[in-house]
């Protein structure tokens, strides 16, 4: 950047800092509760679009406007640049290659999974399924959920990847260079994108100003669907340490406006996360729970509504209290519950 964000920013402010820089957000409409999804064009060669929005028409509406209020078309996009798997991030893919010849840069992990984007939908279904089954939700709520996560695919896309990308590479277009850097914690696949030079970062859904990105509980790209569910919350916080460490002065995230200081807003996020697993242990204590239970007390009606997303964010806090030695989980006719671990004499004493 030529000129540097300061605290007092305000977001037009910074949004027209990457405006100089030659990047542009084009935030268009999504089907889903986090709302409009930012798409970034990058005014240089190749013409570069990073992430394209849900596969709808009024998405594709407002992008075919976006483009043309910077007096471009999708025909003339050379180069499109995926951030992570998500529905909203990738699902006017197909059509915008189809349209434009683009090429698609993205993460080396995530090239078989946009090949067969179907195929491993139904994967990542049967691995939520089980999980949720495991952990206590309802089987009828599992059916259900399980309905309206197939409907939700066609906002989807399968795309074929020609630029694969390893973590550390670069992405050199003509005036700027991206070092590419894999960010797992949101999605298996989440990529970041720094031009170290300008001090920019576009950060996908990696760090996210008004909300916290959701650590979804996520089947491992190319993994069979019975694989050990991995621990989400714990790689995103490793991975938050890595990006704390960058130089950047201005973030470009995936919803919502530009964020000005990561350090601070990282820092925020360590300690909601630390809160919120305290309040977790202090229900533990009160005796053994399901995860499912547990998001019940926590967010009520939510747990129904949106019953993943609310076991991801359990099933991540309470894998940092059984990390800390302060939960053990046990298994019983198939359903995992978790107790809290007495503290040892010393301990006491110690207390």
């Amino acid at each position: 950047m030529d000129r540097v964000a300061a605290p007092e920013t305000s977001p037009e402010e910074a949004l027209a800092l990457a405006a100089e820089a030659g990047i542009h957000r084009l935030p268009l409409p999504t089907p889903f509760l986090v709302g409009r999804v930012n798409c970034y064009l990058i005014e240089d060669e190749p013409l570069t679009l990073i992430d394209t929005g849900p596969n709808s028409g009024k998405a594709l509406d407002e992008l075919e406007r976006a483009l043309a209020a910077r007096g471009r078309t999708i025909e003339q996009l050379e180069l499109i640049v995926i951030t992570h798997q998500h529905l909203d991030h990738i699902g006017l893919l197909d059509i915008l290659v189809r349209r434009s010849g683009a090429q698609v840069a993205a993460l080396d992990l995530l090239v078989p999974y946009l090949a067969d984007f179907s195929a491993n939908m139904d994967d990542d279904d049967r691995f939520a399924e089980a999980l949720m089954r495991a952990h206590g939700v309802p089987a009828d709520m599992v059916i259900a959920l399980r309905a309206v996560a197939s409907a939700f695919r066609a906002w989807g896309s399968s795309g074929q990847v020609t630029k694969p990308l390893r973590d550390g590479d670069t992405l050199d277009l003509r005036d700027r260079t991206l070092r590419v850097l894999h960010r797992p914690g949101h999605s298996p696949s989440d990529t970041v994108f720094l031009d170290e030079r300008r001090r920019i970062l576009v950060a996908g859904d990696h760090l996210i100003g008004h909300i916290s990105s959701n650590p979804f509980v996520s089947r491992p790209l190319g993994a069979d669907p019975g694989v050990e569910r991995p621990q989400a919350l714990i790689a995103y916080i490793d991975s938050m340490k890595a990006t704390r460490d960058l130089d950047v002065g201005l973030t470009l995230p995936g919803h919502g406006d530009p964020i000005l200081d990561h350090q601070t807003l990282i820092d925020q996020r360590f300690a909601m996360h630390d809160r919120r697993a305290r309040k977790m242990l202090e229900m533990i204590r009160e005796g053994p729970l399901t995860a499912y239970e547990i998001a019940r007390t926590m967010w009520g009606n939510a747990a129904v509504t949106q019953a993943y997303l609310t076991l991801s964010e359990v099933l991540g806090h309470v894998d940092i209290l059984v990390r800390d030695g302060l939960v053990r989980e046990s298994t019983d006719d198939g359903v995992v519950r978790f107790e809290a671990v007495a503290p040892s004499p010393e301990g006491e004493a110690e207390g």
